[in-house]
């Protein structure tokens, strides 16, 4: 009932549209309803044209005072067939015209619900931290925001169109099955709690179904994205078939999950038929009575007797319908989970802006480790770092030691477990992240491309620069030349993940980002261990361009890439193991001298070459 009233709540912009089609949907059971009454005239007058009396009657009985059909038509057309005629055909057009905007509205308010949800819901996976989505695979996510919100919006349009639509109809024609059967009605009522009982029943296997087959989906849109962002690797390695047998074997495993909603969802439709039918057959056999003992005419036990048969539809489908609403409800389950998420990175009430980045960077005995993990060790242990200002600090150590972790502390991707870190002395708990952010740039290994234009890359997050200013961040990092070289130059469409450019010219473009952004500190992590020589070199200029002026912190398996930093930090096991210069590190028997000689010892080898995987030369 909370999920229920939470996904109503989506409703309130739209309610004014909602009670439109509700009042057009009672409307057109109305009219449902007035059309099964038409049958008694039809047989007492229409097709009885020597009766005497000119009256046609509806009901005996309608609010206390019998209801006459000359009441609804105008004077001058009271004879029998053109009063009939009349109402017939009248109520045909009304009920036409009610019933096409009442779906048109209800499903205005529906869609408009939805995508109100879905932008709410995408909003708050974009607002999630690091961790989220390290917990969280990405096929999960995507599903969730297609597939779960499909359910939600098939559930909130067309099946809430026709449910208002059927349930009004069920309503008046209960009226109408009351007034005309009086005590055969009652009969009903014996059928209501078994109706009641087993509808809840398949509902709740429904639900249940649903989650899991939803969750199969998911797993295998996971395994669609793997394999088609990494179908390089796949093919490289050989593992079609291996990747078709994993994609089968989910398939598989979707499938047993439809099965098993079909097998929970399939037993209403024959239950109801059932007991419509042991209910109409227990009602003939009470109206036979009813007639010859004079209580009911024939005209009135037919009219009761088609109105209840026409019940049985809306009451058929109320449990498609339930079976539809539970399945909302249970696709509910991640958009929620995914909206109500506790991140771990939380931007405190009234965050204050961090001014202008100007003097230094502090680890103060900083702690961390990735939570999510049962028991998980540290990862970073009581570091204690301080980084001035136009500085470039190079951070270095081998797999697994930390360096990544440390430097994505500081835009906050993750929080520190213990200690702090302080920008110019403020806690960058403290302050906004699009504060702290924006003084950030990064430069990683894996450059992140969009499948949009040169210059929409570029200028990705400040879509009103100019030209020109775009333009000069690519001169500075080398790529204005091999811009101009393509087809449409800034315009042209670099493909996902720029798949259309080499290794260097994508992370030139992601250099020229980071340029054109102007923070003051800058983060490169690994920016040139993919590239190939000349790539690298041509890269580490425009490396170089855009570390000028600013605070930087290097990350580099390479150590012929950090040389010349002011200070090289050496990680080993998430703790600080030594600091200082080039010179000074090698002339210490440490870990840094260990990894330079693994290096780059062998370049001294005789004639330049150096011992193979197998000690051959």
């Amino acid at each position: 009932m909370r999920r229920l009233i939470r996904l109503l709540w989506y409703v309130r912009p739209y309610w004014l549209q909602l009670f439109a089609g509700v009042m057009l949907f009672s409307f057109v059971g109305a009219v449902q309803g007035f059309r099964i009454l038409l049958i008694r005239p039809v047989l007492d007058r229409v097709l009885r044209p020597e009766s005497q009396s000119n009256e046609i009657v509806l009901l005996d009985k309608f609010f206390g005072h019998p209801l006459y059909l000359q009441q609804i038509v105008p004077s001058h057309f009271h004879n029998a067939w053109t009063i009939v005629a009349v109402a017939l055909v009248g109520s045909a057009v009304l009920k036409g015209i009610a019933d096409y905007l009442g779906n048109y509205l209800v499903n205005y308010a529906g869609y408009g619900l939805v995508t109100d949800m879905r932008n709410e819901l995408y909003n708050a996976v974009m607002r999630r931290s690091a961790e989220f989505f390290h917990r969280h695979p990405t096929g999960l996510v995507v599903s969730t925001i297609i597939n779960d919100v499909e359910k939600v919006q098939v559930a909130m349009t067309a099946i809430l169109a026709e449910f208002l639509q059927q349930f009004f109809t069920l309503v008046f024609l209960l009226m109408v099955v009351i007034t005309n059967g009086r005590r055969l009605s009652w009969v009903l009522l014996i059928f209501l709690p078994v109706i009641l009982a087993s509808a809840r029943r398949v509902g709740r296997s429904v639900r249940k179904t649903t989650r899991r087959g939803l969750d199969k989906l998911a797993e295998i849109q996971n395994i669609l994205h793997e394999t088609i962002t990494g179908n390089r690797i796949v093919k490289a390695f050989g593992m079609e078939f291996f990747e078709v047998l994993r994609f089968k074997g989910a398939a598989r495993r979707l499938f047993r999950a439809n099965l098993r909603y079909v097998l929970a969802s399939g037993i209403s439709s024959p239950l109801m038929d059932t007991l419509a039918m042991v209910a109409a057959a227990m009602l003939l056999m009470l109206g036979r009575n009813e007639i010859n003992h004079k209580m009911m005419t024939e005209s009135m036990f037919f009219v009761f007797i088609a109105a209840v048969f026409s019940l049985y539809d809306p009451v058929r489908k109320f449990a498609t319908f339930y079976n539809g609403f539970q399945q909302a409800l249970g696709a509910t389950d991640s958009v929620f989970r995914f909206m109500d998420f506790q991140d771990e990175v939380r931007e405190k009430p009234l965050a204050r802006e961090l001014p202008p980045f100007h003097q230094s960077i502090v680890f103060d005995h900083v702690q961390f480790s990735y939570r999510d993990e049962a028991d998980s060790p540290l990862v970073l242990h009581d570091v204690d770092l301080e980084v001035k200002a136009g500085a470039v600090v190079a951070i270095v150590g081998s797999s697994g030691s930390g360096k990544s972790t440390l430097v994505h502390l500081i835009p906050r991707f993750f929080d520190v477990g213990a200690g702090r870190i302080l920008l110019d002395g403020h806690d960058i708990r403290d302050v906004s992240l699009a504060s702290l952010r924006s003084q950030i740039g990064i430069v990683t290994q894996e450059t992140v491309l969009f499948n949009d234009t040169v210059r929409n890359n570029i200028a990705y997050g400040q879509p009103n620069v100019s030209q020109d200013l775009v333009e000069n961040a690519a001169r500075a990092a080398l790529a204005h030349d091999f811009i101009m070289a393509m087809p449409a130059g800034y315009k042209t469409v670099i493909g996902e993940r720029g798949y259309r450019l080499s290794g260097g010219e994508r992370q030139r473009l992601s250099i020229a980002r980071a340029l054109l952004k102007n923070a003051p500190i800058l983060i490169l992590d690994e920016a040139t261990s993919a590239l190939d020589s000349e790539s690298e070199r041509m890269v580490q200029v425009a490396l170089g361009n855009l570390m000028e002026g600013r605070t930087v912190l290097v990350i580099a398996h390479r150590l012929s890439t950090v040389r010349r930093a002011d200070c090289i930090v050496v990680l080993e096991n998430g703790r600080i193991a030594d600091a200082g210069s080039h010179e000074d590190l090698l002339s210490r028997l440490g870990t840094y001298r260990r990894l330079y000689e693994l290096q780059f010892v062998d370049l001294d080898a005789p004639n330049g070459m150096s011992q193979g995987v197998n000690g051959k030369k």
